[in-house]
């Protein structure tokens, strides 16, 4: 960081939980591509602490700590497996150290060390890795780790390997002037990474039934993006199961943001006259320019940036690269396809991973599948489908769509 950059840790200690923690169990998270940003980082840090907070806001006498670059999480050990949980679902984390506090103290550090290795299975191989932040400490890191690692060698009769151990057991040493903690930690989990949900800017969602659009969505969240979904709804040929289906994929998304809005646009008076209007190999694009347009108005009106949507090059008749190119020329914002060069199986595999999958194959009906032509158009020109068009007030009814829309908050 650069020395005009504010202090990651100062900018926001102040502003920590109040509940009291006895114990020293943490979770130190590890931050991903936030620290590449510069200037900006305190926007991504603050963002990353008040989502961490978030999701972790109803669990008793858990208290989240910013460090320079880091977030430590104290907990009771009770709860570690409810915050590890938890902490998966924050983007912007690079991975989670399970570890205790210590004092800046060797004793301290040996025996916190040797409680997580004498955890593992008899034999285990390990090294020790420390760093000082505190460059008045003494020893000197590299002297630290030998000394650990002697007193591990004597307690426990493990094996020491520099190069491949089974065990890596990390010793950070803050800095005391600033009154940071110091740790040991025995155990590394992935995080999610990316960027904090809301640092990228709101997107809308058009958010489907099946199995793409969900998983497109938790990608937008991946990159920063907060989003609201959109839900084009055909009573009676997409019954409320379908709704309600619809919804429960929103629900799920949400364990990730918070809450998510939904807007359910009533589409089937609307799809009836461009099937009756327009040419019938024509037919699902003119009902996505149509859903195009409703969705950018939803957009603008609560301020989104971009749509997102779950295309994929290729996946089926409406998106190929001319027809991807038709149905974007009716929005008036712009359209991001995070799976557009995903094959099905990465995106189903997605979808397990993220927990949407179970659902996503449930039996619905999509709209945009209903009167489909035996042969669809695959090679569209943006003229064809103004010309198809040209007998109906398309504005007006995108309008009406958007006005009508019915607005449902959706929690996890």
């Amino acid at each position: 960081m650069t020395s005009s950059s504010p202090s990651l840790s100062a900018v926001t200690s102040s502003d920590v939980t109040s509940n009291d923690v006895t114990s020293n169990d943490v979770v130190v998270l590890r931050i991903s591509e936030i620290f590449l940003k510069g200037r900006n980082r305190h926007h991504f840090f603050s963002a990353l602490i008040r989502n961490t907070r978030r999701l972790l806001s109803d669990l008793d006498g858990v208290r989240v700590e910013p460090m320079y670059l880091r977030v430590v999480v104290r907990h009771p050990p009770a709860l570690r497996a409810a915050v590890l949980e938890r902490l998966g679902r924050s983007f912007g984390v690079a991975s989670m150290a399970l570890g205790t506090s210590v004092p800046a103290d060797l004793d301290a550090i040996a025996a916190a060390a040797g409680d997580f290795l004498e955890a593992t299975p008899a034999g285990t191989s390990f090294k020790v890795d420390s760093r000082r932040r505190d460059k008045s400490f003494s020893p000197a890191s590299t002297e630290i780790s030998r000394e650990i690692g002697a007193r591990l060698v004597e307690r426990t009769q493990r094996p020491v390997d520099l190069h491949s151990p089974a065990l890596t057991i990390h010793v950070e040493i803050g800095r005391r002037d600033h009154g940071e903690s110091s740790f040991v930690f025995g155990q590394m989990v992935p995080g999610p990474g990316g960027l904090p949900v809301g640092t990228a800017g709101s997107v809308g969602l058009l958010l489907s039934g099946g199995i793409d659009s969900p998983v497109a969505g938790w990608s937008a969240m991946r990159r920063g993006c907060r989003i609201v979904a959109i839900y084009f709804h055909s009573f009676p040929y997409t019954g409320d199961k379908t709704r309600e289906k619809v919804l429960d994929l929103a629900r799920h998304l949400a364990a990730w943001q918070g809450t998510i809005s939904v807007y359910v646009v009533h589409f089937t008076e609307v799809q009836k006259a461009l099937r009756e209007h327009g040419r019938a190999d024509l037919a699902v694009l003119l009902y996505r320019r149509m859903m195009m347009r409703a969705a950018s108005r939803l957009a603008e009106r609560e301020q989104l940036q971009a749509l997102v949507t779950g295309e994929n090059l290729g996946q089926v008749a409406s998106q190929t690269l001319a027809n991807l190119a038709v149905i974007e020329n009716a929005a008036t914002l712009p359209v991001l396809r995070p799976l557009v060069t995903f094959d099905k199986a990465e995106i189903v595999k997605q979808a397990q991973r993220i927990g949407t999958f179970e659902t996503s194959i449930l039996p619905y009906e999509d709209c945009c599948a209903l009167f489909v032509p035996k042969h669809p158009a695959t090679r569209a020109r943006v003229h064809d489908l103004t010309q198809a068009e040209s007998g109906l007030d398309v504005d007006a009814m995108a309008d009406v769509l958007a006005r009508d829309a019915e607005h449902v908050l959706v929690h996890s």
